[in-house]
């Protein structure tokens, strides 16, 4: 029975959890530092992974916008080469033309990959019930001499997300987050969008502008 409840609040431990957290976070403390205006969403990913800039792009987008913030993407609004061949006053001319205030940057700063060899056996940890008992801890035990393993990889990216005002080209807020062995690019992007959403509301640097 108890092999059973614990095999439950693991399963349900693993569905709550997501595989993106944030790792840092900075807001300015400048007095009067909450802006508004429009937004532009801008992905800073490498062109091998463009369709992972468009998604990142189009979650971000969807979750502020659905949060009351006007929001544009900059793959959507300026295609994949965004600035491409412009100097910074042609640049933000193009962005003043476009009304935009703000820009929230998507930077993919690392990608690292790991190989392991996984052992075959399920383990809970010291404390749980196979340790406090002779015969699960011998069962334990010799799932993990018998029973073949196998080997895994996990994919970590690593995330940067900066909040710039145009109208005094300050950074207001900042924040890194780990993505650890999504389970699709897609997925990610919508991890992503939710986090940093919501904790760019909470931070209380931005208000919403419609």
């Amino acid at each position: 029975m108890l092999k059973k409840i614990l095999l439950f609040l693991l399963g349900f431990i693993l569905l709550s959890c997501t595989s993106t957290r944030i790792t840092s976070e900075w807001t300015t403390e400048v007095p009067g530092s909450v802006a508004s205006g429009k937004i532009l969403i801008l992905g800073l990913v490498r062109d091998s992974n463009r369709a992972l800039r468009e998604n990142m792009e189009k979650h971000l987008t969807e979750d502020l916008s659905e949060r009351g913030y006007d929001v544009i993407s900059s793959y959507k609004e300026f295609g994949p080469k965004t600035f491409e061949g412009l100097s910074e006053s042609a640049a933000l001319e193009q962005l003043r033309n476009n009304n935009i205030d703000l820009v929230l940057t998507v930077v993919l700063l690392d990608k690292e990959r790991e190989r392991y060899y996984y052992h075959g056996y399920f383990y809970y940890s010291p404390f749980f019930y196979y340790y406090n008992n002779f015969w699960g801890y011998q069962m334990m035990m010799n799932s993990r001499i018998y029973q073949p393993g196998y080997y895994v990889t996990d994919t970590r990216y690593f995330w940067e997300s900066n909040l710039y005002d145009l109208r005094n080209k300050k950074l207001l807020w900042s924040v890194q987050t780990q993505s650890f062995d999504p389970s699709s690019t897609e997925q990610m992007a919508h991890e992503y969008g939710e986090k940093i959403s919501e904790n760019l509301q909470m931070s209380g640097i931005l208000r919403i502008s419609r």
